[in-house]
């Protein structure tokens, strides 16, 4: 089981951003941004392209209305997309609202955020859903 499975089943606690019958989303616990969220697929698998067609459509269409509540939450002009997948054997997607490219480099240091506030923008993009 993947520490993602692991956090769908709530026995690890995460800021969750909105949750249906087949998809998750959550905070990053090491955003790149304010609001960087990851979008899961609720079936195990490791690699994005090895999922069926239907999953895959549906993880994409879960990842826009979660893109969009996002743009509307956070002060960005976009969010970014990244897929990259070594870092956790379970299907994720990246969601990282941006003003810039380099908003998206990935070695660049990682956000370190009150609890406080990363619940607080779990909600505001929530509430935008």
């Amino acid at each position: 089981m993947t520490i993602f499975s692991r956090i769908i089943a709530g026995e690890i606690p995460c800021y969750k951003v909105a949750e249906d019958e087949n998809y998750f989303a959550f905070l990053d616990i090491n955003p790149l941004t304010k609001g960087h969220t990851l979008v899961v697929p609720k079936v195990e698998e490791d690699y994005i392209f090895n999922l069926n067609d239907d999953v895959l459509a549906g993880l994409v269409l879960f990842a826009k209305k979660v893109a969009v509540a996002q743009q509307k939450s956070i002060d960005c002009v976009r969010v970014g997309v990244a897929v990259i997948g070594l870092e956790v054997p379970h299907v994720h997607i990246h969601l990282i609202p941006i003003n810039q490219e380099s908003d998206m480099d990935f070695r660049k240091p990682k956000l370190k955020l009150a609890p406080e506030e990363m619940s607080a923008i779990a909600l505001l993009i929530n509430e935008k859903l």
